[in-house]
């Protein structure tokens, strides 16, 4: 087993969710030790329901507890502990953190701390307190790295950056040119701060342009595998706090991404975009570059935003219209193309 799982008793897991505990005949004092769906949990983990497509695996569930709203705690069997919660999922996933705290961020590949010998630390590199550099990692002079940081094999962090406390490298990760914040997590072949794509076009050729601004990464961002960050061409590309980033994201250059933002995987930002706070930007989506995504807006997967999105508002398709009109427009040619199938048929 990758990950071994602690012992929490369900009592414990209710209190540190804020869930209520129905159903528990004396067992809430059961201790759990593992976590999965609702159709395969066995006894001793916790499971949750919370999609109304999974109701028909409830009663036959063999899980020790279930999270689940209170509307569903007559459906749980008697031997099942019911933990109510208003939203069961977020609970559950509460739950996880307590019994698999190892699974939150990249775990060091040695599972040693302090900074090994096999590391490769430049010139007037300053370290904090409970730092971790693992071998074949690479710190450039004046690199500074925060307390409780930790930096997996083969990262390699830049002259000059800064790691804020609590932020977590992946391994063979790269950083140049850029300032992180604290509690970040930066997954595995995470590219950050290279040079975006400039260049001045015209006839003979095309000049590059340099690329002269940074990347500046706020608190509590998330940034998945292989995604990369280019740095500013002329200002600073910014992601900005509790941001989740997908795996295989493009953020070009000068880009600024609002707080608490979402971009799922394979999605494109253009440079000098600009997302403003709790966008969702689902997977292989597109945004030209110097449009402004308002707050709150939501982006559809696949699509293509060739403009402006207003505060709120629901895009999809390429190009990208309302999601409410998109979706009639789609009828309409579908009910069209099963008119013309069937008029072949009678032809």
């Amino acid at each position: 087993m990758f990950f071994k799982p602690a012992s929490i008793s369900i009592k414990d897991i209710a209190s540190a969710c804020g869930a209520s505990i129905v159903n528990s005949d004396g067992n809430d004092c059961e201790l759990i030790n593992g976590a999965s769906p609702i159709e395969t949990a066995t006894n001793g983990q916790i499971s949750f329901i919370d999609n109304p497509k999974y109701l028909k695996h409830l009663e036959n569930t063999k899980a020790s507890a279930v999270f689940c709203a209170e509307k569903h705690v007559d459906q749980l069997p008697k031997a099942v502990v019911g933990l109510v919660h208003a939203t069961p999922y977020k609970a559950y996933g509460q739950s996880i953190t307590l019994l698999y705290p190892t699974a939150m961020r990249p775990q060091p590949i040695l599972g040693e701390a302090g900074v090994s010998s096999k590391a490769i630390l430049g010139a007037d590199v300053k370290l904090e307190d409970n730092v971790t550099i693992e071998a074949g990692a690479v710190i450039g002079a004046r690199a500074a790295i925060g307390e409780g940081a930790v930096i997996l094999a083969g990262a390699v962090i830049g002259s000059d950056v800064q790691i804020g406390r609590n932020t977590t490298v992946g391994a063979n990760a790269t950083i140049v040119n850029a300032y992180i914040g604290d509690d970040v997590i930066i997954h595995n072949g995470v590219q950050i701060g290279q040079d975006g794509f400039g260049f001045a076009m015209g006839a003979g050729g095309h000049h590059k342009v340099p690329q002269i601004g940074r990347v500046i990464i706020q608190d509590k961002v998330e940034i998945g595998a292989n995604s990369t960050v280019d740095r500013g061409a002329n200002r600073d590309t910014i992601i900005g706090e509790g941001s989740k980033i997908d795996n295989l994201v493009q953020i070009g250059h000068n880009a600024t991404i609002g707080r608490h933002c979402v971009i799922v995987g394979l999605a494109g930002i253009s440079g000098s975009a600009t997302l403003g706070d709790y966008v969702v930007v689902a997977g292989q989506a597109g945004i030209v570059g110097h449009t402004t995504i308002g707050d709150g807006a939501q982006v559809g997967g696949g699509s293509g935003v060739h403009g402006d999105v207003a505060p709120g508002e629901k895009v999809m398709g390429y190009p990208a219209i309302a999601a409410s009109k998109w979706m009639r427009e789609a009828a309409k040619i579908m009910l069209a193309d099963k008119r013309d199938r069937k008029n072949k048929k009678k032809g």
